[in-house]
């Protein structure tokens, strides 16, 4: 057992990953297999993240993907991790939640991100103008989607559902910018640690430091999203986050491919600069056994003062997938709330 317990909320963040040989649909049936088990559990919320182009991730569609997890589950709640605003007109997004919080009230999360989760390309292809596709226009875009929920500055537009159903309202960010806006405007703020690791620090620094009392938080609250690998041994572990290293790396070179299996991706000729590349990716993340998972997210939370954490695992087979969150919430996690 680890000595010292995490007792922060955890949470989830799955990206309904695609395996070699396998449909999107069977990764779909999967991601809703890990929200029922990992609210059996008590993590606290299941986030899905947008993506698109990606032969790797079918959580394309937050909000579909939302509604049917939540028929299929009752307590844990759920949210996107998050929608990428710049690729859909706010009224849009506004009534899609709005839905999903009239037909599930109190238990629906809005993470709204800032980069379009894409390449260029296909953001195009997604928003049909390049309208809306600088950094510069997402403060006004937000805005515009707040007020559709809140009615504050009334017009010829209502979200229909939407106004006074709102969903919790986070902003995601992967650096300074977001975390900024979050504090300014007095959000909850979700830092992507799992992909941007050396700006975690700064970023919520500026948070806290930019932060003001809003009707929605007196005080920051940061939750920091961390890859997390756990099986019964470190080895074993590391044999599992071999397929999620080997394919950011593909996305990363321009090359998007299908989860690869454990075999596949020891195999691969990695050359020096691709080996420095996955050492850097993993370092600040949590992979081995319960005792060094354990460790390894208390130094995390140690240096950042995060009040939650959301732990997100990419490994071939679901019921490694399973296991891992299982492991965490039976010997790393003292913070959850079991319902089995």
């Amino acid at each position: 057992m680890v000595p010292d317990v995490i007792d922060v909320p955890m949470s989830v963040l799955d990206l309904a990953p695609v395996a070699r040989g396998a449909t999107a649909g069977e990764a779909l049936r999967h991601t809703t297999e890990l929200a029922r088990r990992t609210e059996e559990l008590g993590y606290r919320r299941f986030w899905v993240a947008e993506h698109h182009n990606m032969p790797a991730i079918a959580s394309s569609a937050p909000a579909v993907l939302l509604a049917h997890l939540a028929a299929h589950t009752s307590t844990i709640r759920l949210g996107s991790g998050g929608v990428m605003l710049p690729n859909h007109a706010p009224l849009v997004v506004a009534e899609q939640f709005g839905t999903l919080e009239a037909l599930h009230p109190g238990r629906i999360d809005l993470g709204i991100g800032r980069a379009p989760g894409t390449d260029q390309v296909t953001a195009l292809a997604l928003r049909r103008t390049m309208e809306g596709l600088s950094a510069e226009g997402f403060p006004r875009e937000l805005a515009d989607l707040m007020n559709y929920f809140s009615g504050d500055e009334p017009g010829p537009i209502t979200a229909t559902p939407g106004l006074g159903q709102s969903p919790t309202v986070w902003l995601l960010g992967s650096s300074g910018f977001s975390a900024q806006l979050a504090g300014l405007l007095g959000l909850p703020f979700s830092f992507a640690h799992h992909f941007s690791a050396q700006h975690t620090l700064p970023a919520l620094q500026l948070y806290r430091q930019h932060f003001r009392p809003s009707r929605w938080l007196q005080r920051p609250y940061a939750m920091v999203a961390v890859n997390v690998v756990c099986a019964e041994t470190d080895e074993r572990a590391q044999w599992l986050a071999g397929p999620s290293s080997l394919s950011f790396l593909k996305l990363r070179s321009g090359r998007p491919e299908p989860l690869a299996t454990p075999e596949e991706a020891a195999a691969y000729p990695y050359t020096e600069f691709e080996r420095e590349f996955v050492r850097q990716r993993r370092e600040g993340q949590a992979m081995g056994s319960p005792e060094t998972v354990g460790r390894q997210l208390g130094e995390l939370l140690a240096r950042t003062g995060a009040d939650e954490l959301m732990l997100t695992t990419m490994v071939y087979d679901v019921a490694d997938r399973v296991r891992s969150f299982e492991l965490v919430a039976e010997k790393v996690a003292g913070g959850l709330t079991r319902n089995a």
